[in-house]
This record gives structure tokens, sequence and C-alpha cells, in this order.
């Protein structure tokens, strides 16, 4: 039994939903008595097209725009939007059409309902706010990877709006050039994902994004699939955490790897700094002092006076000595590539390179970088180098993007720097940068008193690698070694020390005279009359004391205590200058005592 026309009224009107028909071209022709008490409409009110008006005004045209399509297709279909309560309050309600259709399949009515979902679009919006609220980059795909939502901290990042979020080719616009691969291949991966239907499976992807100033920074992408009960995926979640501080720290600990392991494929001059003469200990006084401090410090020395050396120690006392050491001899590298190796190339700068490489300012990021023979830089290289002084930052080669540098430089030179600002070959205002702190170290042939020291830890360094035992130098070769000018300084003695280290075949060193032979006055600087003559007053003052304390040398009434200076250093001096400090004694005294060594080896032999 069918029930009647009242019946089924009555049963519209009381089920638990506003509930409407309306005819196929969208005219309303029935409203529930649901519908009715909630807008507080007559029915009357709500024939034909008199239902807009319970319509939020904002939704009335999208309506009446899914309606056309729904009406249109023939299919069920629905919408989203805010009605007004008789109370006058708007409420969110889902709205569902279903098509009537007659034996011949055409449609003769719409039955829809519009069910309230204000609690539903609220705990959305709760969610929402959440979600753009939180601290990081948010981005649901569809399944073929098509972005279709982006957080506001996303789009705060990016500068952009949701609708340029949206367009097809965005991505590319934003994402670094060189990581673009990587995302069209995980975007492979979840279409992949997507067909296999297969349980869940999560992607990570490292990439740089550029923001809203700019600048490309490092993100970690976690893609998270939504699957339905048969493992098909529905929506990926995408979050990006920003990663730039960490590998940037990657970054710096490799280049102080890299450095690192430079340095020890590079050997040094040598281990430490070996010396007790006063002029020695005046510049480690002037290293003491400067170290704790950002100064620049330009180094000057002849060759082989222990520059980088000095260097080293200065960055060891710095607060910077947790960090690298990077050392660049600027001699040693072609002018056409100095450039490039101290502040680094991009990929396709020039002819040869293939891919990005980073410079020497980046390598010595927070840490100290030394540029020895810095009067060989070229003229341009001396205004970039100016610039990161005066600005702290640089570009690579190539390249357009300013990058900070946190490095403090000290130079050297054998040069004469000032003579080459007179002649144009050096920059001035460069020179008054770098010559902040200056600090002269002075050649061998001034530091006489740390030739036996210096003879010594030699021996001792390549006698151990040589698997030798040495125990005495003979006296003739330490008086040789400390009458040399020593052109070379301490690399030369170094280097004879060692060659002399692997012939010999006793107990005793001794060095081959013929080895320091060569001309010797060549290696005299030019101001050798000046030398000669405060020699000449030098060797009058010391002849002087020995002739008034017959000889002695040592003691409260010996030489040295008249001249004021260590017994060690005057009989240095004596040798040097070349003093027969025997023919001031006195005749009953046994000049013979001179060929004993005062160290306790063997006669005319000093003991190590």
């Amino acid at each position: 039994m069918y029930p009647s026309e009242a019946q089924l009224r009555n049963m519209i009107d009381t089920i638990p939903a506003l509930a409407w028909c309306c005819l196929p071209d969208g005219a309303n022709e029935f409203t529930n008595k649901r519908w009715l008490d909630y807008t507080g409409l007559s029915r009357a009110e709500t024939l034909g097209q008199g239902w807009h008006r319970a319509f939020h005004p904002d939704e009335v045209a999208s309506v009446l725009e899914k309606l056309r399509a729904i009406l249109l297709s023939g299919e069920p279909g629905g919408a989203e939007a805010r009605i007004r309560r008789f109370d006058g309050e708007y409420r969110w309600f889902l709205i569902r059409a279903e098509p009537v259709r007659d034996e011949h399949g055409n449609v003769v009515r719409w039955f829809g309902t519009s069910t309230d979902i204000e609690n539903l679009k609220r705990a959305e919006k709760e969610l929402r706010d959440l979600v753009d609220y939180v601290p990081q980059l948010i981005v649901i795909r569809e399944p073929d990877g098509r972005s279709i939502y982006a957080n506001r901290a996303t789009l705060d990042y990016l500068g952009r709006t949701f609708e340029e979020f949206l367009e097809p080719d965005f991505e590319r616009t934003v994402i670094h050039p060189d990581d673009w691969s990587k995302l069209t291949s995980t975007r492979d991966k979840l279409t992949s994902t997507r067909e296999q239907g297969s349980g869940p499976v999560q992607f990570e992807l490292e990439a740089r994004m550029k923001g809203k100033d700019s600048l490309y920074r490092w993100f970690l992408y976690r893609f998270n699939p939504l699957r339905d009960c048969d493992g098909r995926v529905l929506r990926w979640f995408v979050t990006g955490t920003e990663i730039e501080a960490l590998k940037r720290a990657e970054e710096r600990a490799k280049n102080e790897n890299l450095a690192l392991r430079e340095e020890v494929d590079k050997a040094s001059m040598f281990e430490e700094i070996v010396g007790t003469s006063s002029s020695l200990q005046a510049v480690l006084t002037r290293v003491a002092k400067v170290a704790p401090t950002e100064s620049t410090i330009l180094i000057a020395g002849e060759t082989g006076t222990g520059k980088e050396l000095i260097a080293r120690a200065i960055h060891k006392r710095s607060l910077r000595s947790s960090r690298p050491f990077v050392s660049v001899n600027c001699a040693a590298i072609p002018q056409s590539l100095i450039a490039s190796e101290l502040f680094g190339h991009e990929k396709g700068a020039f002819t040869g390179a293939s891919q990005r490489r980073l410079g020497r300012f980046e390598m010595a990021e927070g840490g100290t970088l030394f540029l020895d023979e810095v009067g060989e830089l070229p003229n341009e290289t001396q205004i970039a180098l100016l610039r990161v002084l005066q600005e702290r930052q640089f570009e690579r080669v190539g390249g357009n993007q300013p990058i900070r540098a946190d490095v403090r430089v000290i130079s050297a030179s054998n040069r004469d720097l000032k003579a080459a600002m007179a002649n144009g070959a050096f920059r001035s205002d460069l020179f008054y940068r770098l010559n902040v702190f200056p600090i002269e170290i002075p050649p061998l042939r001034e530091r006489t008193d740390d030739i036996p020291i210096l003879v010594e830890y030699f021996i001792d360094r390549y006698a151990t690698e040589a698997g030798k035992k040495i125990r005495y130098v003979s006296k003739e070769s330490m008086e040789l070694l400390q009458s040399y000018p020593w052109p070379g300084n301490v690399r030369e003695l170094q280097n004879v020390i060692e060659r002399s280290v692997i012939l010999c075949e006793t107990e005793t060193f001794s060095v081959d005279e013929s080895w320091l032979s060569h001309d010797i006055d060549q290696t005299v600087p030019a101001s050798q009359p000046l030398v000669q003559m405060l020699a000449t007053q030098e060797k009058a003052l010391i002849e002087t004391a020995l002739a008034e304390t017959r000889g002695q040398v040592s003691g409260p009434t010996g030489a040295a205590a008249k001249l004021s200076m260590r017994p060690s250093t005057l009989e240095s001096k004596i040798r040097t200058l070349k003093i027969n400090k025997h023919r001031f004694k006195a005749p009953s005294e046994d000049p013979s005592e001179s060929s004993q060594s005062t160290r306790g080896g063997r006669p005319g032999n000093s003991r190590i």
C-alpha cells in the first residue's frame, strides 16, 4: 500500500534535514516545513527564484554557478554555502541535489537536502588556522604531485598569493635550477606510488627554494601519503623545514676538513717557534698582544724567516682558534686564476668551470686567511680584496649574489710594499687596510744566539726520521753555522741540517763548508756600509771590555757583565766578529781550555 500525498508531505516535513524540490530549470517548487521554519520564510516567498534571499549575499553567485553546472550535467552534485536562520545568523550548509528521471531518462525534478555543517566548518577553520600558524612550510598535493594547498608560512616565505602559488609553472620559478631535476624525479616517484597502490611510502628531498628576498635557502621536504582503504593515495602532505644553518655548518665542516687535509699534506717550514734571542722575543710579545684582537696584520720579513709560522701562532692564540686556518701563496697562483682561488667561481663562469667552486674566503669562514706574498696580487684582485676588508662581503667569479665574509686576514710579504706603492704596483688604500698592525720578523743573521738551538732542534728532528743517533756537533761546524749570514734564513739552515744528517755516518754532526761557500757577499743587504760600520764599533767595544777583564767573559767581573748582555750572547758575537779573546788573557793563563766543550762533550765538540 502506497502512502498518500499527505503522508509523503508529512514525512518530508519531519525528516531531520532541510529538504526541497525544484524543476529542471532550477525554479523552486517545494520546500519542507523544516526549511521554512529555519529560514523564517513563507512557502510563497521561496517559490521560483525566491530561495535566493535565504543565502548569504557573498555565496549566491557561486551557488547559482554550481547549480547551473549540475543542471547541465544531469548528474548528482553539491555545494557549500551559508544560509540565513530566522534570527539573522548565517550557518554553513552542505547542499546536495539528486535528479529524478522519467521512463525515457529525462530529468523531470531535482530533489535536494541542505545539511547543517557549521560545526564541521568551524573545526575545519580552526584546523586551517592551526596549520597556518605552524612555523613550518606545509603543502598539500594531488596524487599526481600537483599542489592544491599551501599554508600561510609557505605563502609568507614566498611572498606570493595563493592564486599565484597554484599556477602550473610556479614551482619552477622558486626552486633552484640545480635542484629542479631532484624535484621532478620525486614527482615521478609520487605518480609511481599512486599507481602501485602499495602501503605507506615516505619520501625526503633536500632542495633550495627562493624566498621573497630573492635568496635561496635549503629546505628538507618530507612527503607523507594519505591513502584510502584500498591503499590508493588520496593526498600527499608535504612539510618543508629550513635547514640552511645545518647545511652551512656541514659546508663549513667540509671546508675545514679540506683545509686540514691541505695543511697536513703541505710540509710546514717547522713545527714550533724555536729561539730565545731578544729580537725573536720582541716579535712574540707583539704576537701575544695582537692575537686576541680582530685587527688585520701585515707580516714583513725576508724569505724563509717563518712568516706563516708567526701567522699560525696568531691564529692559535686568537678567539678563532677553533675555526680553520687557510693559507694562500699569492705568488704561486697564476694571476688569471687568483680571483677564482680567493673568492670561488660559479658554474660556467669561464672555460673549464664545470661546477661551482668555493674560494679560500669561504673555506676560512669564521677563521683566519693567511695571504702570503700579498704584494704579488694583480690590481683588480687588490680592489676585490679591499672590498672584503671594508664591507665584509664579496661575490664569486661569475656570480651576482653578495656573500658575507667573517674572516680575519693576515698578510705577509718579503717585498718593499711602500716602494711598490710609489711605482703604482700596489694600492695605498689596500696597504693601509692590511698594515693595521705590522710585525717585522728579523732575519737569521740578526738572531745568531738562536742558531745553536735551531741546529740542535733540526738535528734531533731529522736524525729521528732517519733512525740515526747523533750526540755531538763539531765545534768547527757550529762556528761555521754561526758565522754564515744565511741569505735563505731558517729555511736554508733547515735544508743544510737535513742534508748533513742524511750524510752523517757517526755520532758527531758536521757540515761541509763548501755548501756555504757560495757568493755570500751578494746576500748581504744593500746597506752594507752601515752594517760594516756598526760591526766595527761593536767589535771595538767588545775588545775594550775583554782587555779590561783580561779575556774573562762570564762572571760578575766579566766582559758580559760590563756590556750588560748574557755570556752566551757575547760568546756568539765574539765568534761572529772573529775576535781572539785569548790574546787579552794574562800570559800565565792556559788558553788550551778553549778547546774543551763547556757542555761536557768531546774535546772540540758540542754535546747534543
